[in-house]
Order: C-alpha cells, then structure tokens, then sequence
C-alpha cells in the first residue's frame, strides 16, 4: 500500500475509533482541524465547509483555531451537516488560494463528498482570504460568508458569479467598512450584485461580528445553495 493510501486508511479508521476532530499535518500546504459529520451524512457525499481564521488565531498551534469560528461553535455541541476544515496560516502571512485548494483537494481525495457544495466562512484575514479564494475559484466555491474583512476589486466579475453574504460592523476600527464597501461596489459594478447581499451592522465593532458564526442563520443561508451537478 503506498504511503498516502495508508495514511488515508489509517486517518479514516482513527475517526470511527476515536474523536471526530482531528489536527492534520503535513499533508496540504496548511495544517489544519478536520472535523466529520455523523456516519449518515459522512455516507451521503457531504458538502465540504471551509472556515478560515482572522490573524489573532495565526500560528503553529491548531488549538488557537478553536478559540472561535465553526470549530469553537462545533465543540460547544452544534450539529453541522458537513466536513468542516480549518487551516492555520503562520503569524504574519496572508491567506493563499492556492494553498487553501491543496487542503480542499485533500479531503475531496480522502472522502466522497459533494464537490458542487462547498462553503467558505471567514472573519477579519480570514474574511480577506474568503473573497480571496472565491474570486480565484468561483467555479468550486459555491457560497460564502466574508465577515469585517475586504478583497480585491479586480476580482469583483469573478466573485460576481458567486452567492455572498459580505458582513461588516460600521464602527469597526481594525478595519474599516470602507474594505467591505469597495469589494461590494466592484461586484454590483459586475452584474447589478444579483448574487450579492450586503449586510451593515450598526455600532459593530471588529470583535463583535464573531457572533455570526453563532447563529442558524449563517449556515442556514450557505446551505441552500447548490452548484450544477458536476459530480
């Protein structure tokens, strides 16, 4: 058996041993938390949920990505029906598409999932690499959730083509509204913003958007969505 085939035996026989939550290392360009579904879901091409981290959390420790997000919501007991990951980036570094694609492309390998449901959610960097990885990949992302952070106007017609909901606190000082503002105005530029819905959080600042990930309604809006059966 050659040595990915093994590692992959043996990391699919060590979920249905032991935790549903497992750190991996060493086998995409960014470590990561890699949490499964129950078994029926698991056994049913589950939709694959990306969640990246803001720069607080950055560094060579898996733990700090539970500090809040998906995985912290995950452990405090909710019930989400998907394969979530989440990557750690090192101190100092920006979210890479390319790199979040090689995380991606792994647990495409290693289960049977959906690869027409597959959702990004990210805070502050995080919200950053979101719009960053969409707008390099909008034929694998299928929705999105970028909290208080921005992107590239440049990609504005490529992110255009994608479902996303862009969030942003307008007392927010660590980075202010006017990144979100000018990633909305380049897609709504695009195509009217069809795909678009922008939401303003009055007298938010940056730390107070962590609660979306607290809430039905974020999961509830990625989860509707569905890209043409390319499967």
């Amino acid at each position: 058996m050659k040595k990915s085939a093994l590692f992959i035996f043996l990391l699919v026989l060590s979920f249905n041993a032991f935790s549903q939550l497992q750190a991996i290392k060493n086998q995409a360009d960014y470590p990561f938390l890699l949490h499964l579904p129950a078994d029926s879901i698991l056994k049913s091409k589950p939709p694959v949920l990306i969640f990246l981290h803001g720069r607080s959390l950055s560094g060579a420790n898996l733990d700090l990505v539970k500090k809040y997000g998906v995985i912290h919501e995950i452990e405090k007991g909710r019930k989400v029906p998907a394969i979530v990951v989440a990557p750690q980036v090192l101190v100092g570094k920006s979210w890479e598409p390319e790199k979040i694609m090689s995380v991606l492309k792994f647990v495409q390998r290693t289960f049977d999932t959906d690869t027409n449901r597959v959702y990004v959610a990210g805070m502050s960097l995080g919200g950053y690499g979101t719009l960053r990885f969409a707008g390099a990949y909008p034929g694998v992302v299928t929705a999105a959730v970028a909290l208080c952070g921005g992107g590239n106007p440049n990609d504005g017609c490529d992110l255009a083509t994608v479902p996303l909901w862009i969030q942003h606190g307008n007392s927010d000082r660590a980075v202010p509204i006017s990144e979100s503002e000018k990633i909305v105005k380049a897609i709504k530029n695009c195509n009217g913003g069809e795909n678009l819905k922008y939401t303003v959080h009055k007298g938010a600042d940056h730390g107070a958007l962590e609660r979306i990930f607290r809430t039905d309604e974020m999961y509830e809006w990625l989860f509707q969505y569905t890209k043409a059966d390319k499967n």
